[in-house]
């Protein structure tokens, strides 16, 4: 059998996991995207493809880029709520020792 004390509940700040960093904000780029009368004409034409058409591209790209940043910048960052330090072993009910 094993010795398991019960944990005291972590408070509700550190229940959610959600941590907030300034490169964040940068995920509110491809948003601009969605205000189309912005971008809503004919002119310039790329390759033949009026603006409306290859801006939206356009866009796929820089929404990319900004997640590739966020994910890069944000990845090493520790977390606040560390996960519980039990083995898969320890959550299994049916093991006897």
């Amino acid at each position: 059998m094993s010795d398991t004390t019960p944990r005291p509940s972590p408070r509700p700040a550190e229940r959610s996991g959600w941590r907030f960093s300034a490169w964040n904000l940068l995920l509110l780029v491809p948003l601009l995207m969605l205000v189309t009368p912005w971008f809503n004409t004919v002119t310039p034409r790329l390759f033949g493809m009026p603006f409306f058409y290859w801006v939206q591209f356009v866009w796929v790209v820089v929404g990319v880029a900004c997640v590739a940043i966020v994910y890069r910048m944000t990845r090493d960052e520790p977390v606040t709520n560390a996960p519980d330090e039990l083995g898969v072993d320890d959550l299994d009910e049916r093991n006897v020792r």
